[in-house]
């Protein structure tokens, strides 16, 4: 269908439309009156949209509004089966994948362990497919997949960069060989930045338009939102804060070579057991009854050990637990703060394992430290979604271009 004209009534119907269909998104089902009322639109008028999105399989009737004075209404909601996306989360220790209805819904997932040497492309199209044949559904249902990887796909090699700790994703025609193997448009993303996505679109960082999310699991990194937009920067390195020079650790050369940097060396989760030694506290595993409760594994064992100690002194915050949180909010605030002093962002997500275990008492470190080392002070909130806040991120990206293209009834 040729593309509406502005101001011609098919561009009017199709506005009308979007409009009805998101207010279904985020209202759930809705009268017939109800959707006039928000959209302002006459009963006859509504009645002529939902009977058009009706026929198109963009919302079904699902039932009565019987709990109101008067006859019931009949209620409309936004059809699930309409559209169907796919989403990957890729670490060093598992491929999981996760399939969504047009709400949002997750149907189902599928976790295959990452088995270094093994084809990249082999071991996503075999979650994949493992959460598409759990869902009741074939590859070709879906509309769109978003695979998130550590790192970043150089927009101009095509290659992945920042992430030497996923064997088997560099190969050079890796691109097109994914896209050869799945027969839906695939997108790629760096898994800081869609754990941002998730907490932009579905917790702490909704309303907000300029944010930082620190994350901190088998990578220290950032995500940056400018403007409400991602900012990956021009080789999508943007937020690769792990290689950040920071006071308290040598210069690091060939940064890249080395996969290393001050910030990681400062503040990523190797250092913590031998901090915690050097601070007189026990880094032996505790009972099973001290693990701090932070989904999302499973982890590497450094981040495994990492939680377990951060768990353990946010449970008892005094003497040598103490010291171990105030010194690792310290260095978390060492480079937090120079991004604070370049972005000056309204919010800092604190997000990742590794920061989640630490809890309260580790974030009100962090804000004093904060305080005294940035010229603002942005407020630091935990991140609401805490259960594969990665994968969610993922679905998100790929419902907004799916809703995006089933939502526009002009085409």
């Amino acid at each position: 269908m040729p593309a509406a004209t502005p101001g011609t009534p098919s561009l009017l119907r199709a506005m009308n439309d979007r409009a009805a269909l998101e207010l279904l998104l985020t209202h759930g089902p809705l009268s017939r009156t109800r959707i006039g009322h928000l959209t302002g639109l006459s009963k006859p008028t509504a009645s002529q949209l939902l009977a058009r999105l009706e026929a198109a399989g963009l919302v079904l009737a699902t039932g009565t509004d019987g709990g109101r004075p008067g006859p019931s209404a009949q209620l409309y909601a936004l059809n699930p089966r309409a559209a169907y996306v796919g989403g990957l989360d890729v670490t060093p220790e598992r491929v999981l994948a996760a399939v969504a209805d047009l709400t949002g819904t997750v149907i189902a997932s599928h976790e295959v362990p990452y088995t270094e040497g093994a084809q990249a492309v082999d071991q996503v199209t075999e979650a994949l497919g493992g959460a598409v044949k759990a869902a009741g559904l074939h590859r070709s249902d879906l509309h769109r997949v978003v695979i998130a990887t550590p790192g970043a796909f150089d927009p101009q090699s095509g290659r992945l960069r920042y992430a030497s700790h996923l064997p088997g994703w560099h190969s050079p025609t890796l691109l097109e060989d994914l896209a050869a193997a799945l027969p839906m448009p695939v997108e790629y993303e760096n898994d800081v930045n869609l754990a941002a996505v998730a907490e932009q679109r579905l917790g702490a960082a909704r309303g907000h338009e300029d944010f930082v999310l620190l994350w901190n699991e088998e990578g220290l990194g950032a995500a940056l939102v400018l403007g409400g937009r991602l900012h990956r920067g021009w080789t999508g390195g943007a937020g690769e804060v792990g290689f950040l020079p920071v006071p308290g650790r040598p210069l690091v050369r060939q940064v890249t070579r080395a996969n290393s940097g001050g910030y990681q060396e400062l503040a990523g989760v190797e250092g913590l057991p031998r901090l915690a030694a050097e601070l007189g506290m026990a880094t032996a595993a505790g009972p099973a009854s001290d693990a701090p409760d932070v989904p999302g594994g499973p982890h590497s064992p450094e981040v495994a050990a990492a939680v377990a100690l951060l768990g353990r002194a946010a449970a008892a915050p005094e003497g040598a637990h103490l010291s171990f949180l105030q010194s690792y909010a310290t260095a978390l605030a060492t480079g937090l703060a120079s991004l604070v002093a370049v972005l000056d962002p309204e919010i800092v997500v604190l997000s990742g394992a590794a920061i989640s275990a630490g809890g309260e008492p580790l974030r009100a470190l962090l804000e004093a430290e904060l305080a005294e080392l940035a010229p603002s002070r942005p407020l630091l909130v935990p991140g609401e979604v805490r259960e594969r806040p990665v994968l969610h991120g993922a679905l998100e990206s790929a419902l907004a271009a799916t809703r995006d293209e089933v939502f526009d009834t002009s085409r």
